[in-house]
């Protein structure tokens, strides 16, 4: 029997990060930044405004990738992978969950919902089946047709949580995402992605607030580019 968090599902080694703004310029954004997340964990990425940790969730989700370093995604290293491997991985390996929702609003929530399955070779019905379990598991079923402008923000953040989700991902990226949420609402988010972690799910969480990392297990500051703490939410204090 596997232990818990015993399969490593991400591994960064020696990670840099600059951005060249011409003659000569260097700006560095991240400075040698290791850690590997394993199976199962929920892990909070906590800085203040610029301090690199979107740039990291960037370059962790295949966005960006590192001017140094290596990145290992189930243990495919990724940094020297063309625009077609890295879209092809950003489907099938990885959900996303955004502060701003992302969702289509000339499109039903069902529709929304599917939008991963489109490059996955499902057939409609069954993209649309799944689209309905997923709903389902996000409490939002009886909500397929509505638009999301007929939604609070609550509920379209739980239909991308469901978009995130349906190709039932290796890892679910979070970016800031009770950021356009009240306090209730943001805790009703979290205690979501907490159900989901005891399910099995592996989730990566950036933010900035320090009551919304509390959710996770796990947590790494990320200071002037440099990690600045790695290790359990309860044995964090702020200086």
């Amino acid at each position: 029997m596997n232990k818990p968090f015993e399969k490593k599902v991400l591994e960064l080694r020696h990670i840099d990060k600059s951005y060249f703004m011409g003659e000569g310029l260097e700006q560095k954004v991240l400075k040698d930044i290791n850690f590997s997340v394993s199976k199962g964990e929920f892990l909070a990425i906590m800085g203040p405004s610029g301090s690199g940790k979107s740039t990291l969730m960037n370059i962790l989700g295949c966005l960006d990738k590192p001017t140094k370093g290596e990145y290992l995604l189930d243990g495919v290293e990724t940094s020297q992978m063309n625009e077609n491997e890295l879209a092809f991985i950003r489907n099938r390996k990885i959900g996303f969950v955004f502060q701003g929702f992302n969702l289509m609003m000339r499109r039903t929530v069902e529709d929304n919902v599917v939008i991963p399955l489109i490059y996955s070779g499902k057939s409609s019905k069954e993209s649309y089946l799944l689209a309905d379990e997923y709903l389902k598991k996000v409490n939002l079923r009886g909500y397929e047709k509505y638009f999301p402008n007929q939604l609070s923000g609550g509920m379209q953040q739980r239909v991308a949580i469901a978009r995130a989700m349906i190709n039932t991902p290796e890892i679910v990226f979070a970016d800031e995402p009770t950021g356009n949420l009240d306090t209730k609402t943001s805790h009703e988010i979290m205690t979501l992605f907490k159900e989901l972690n005891e399910k099995g799910m592996t989730i990566i969480l950036i933010t900035h607030e320090p009551d919304i990392a509390k959710y996770a297990k796990r947590l790494i500051r990320i200071q002037d580019g440099q990690k600045f703490y790695d290790g359990s939410v309860k044995g964090y204090k702020e200086d």
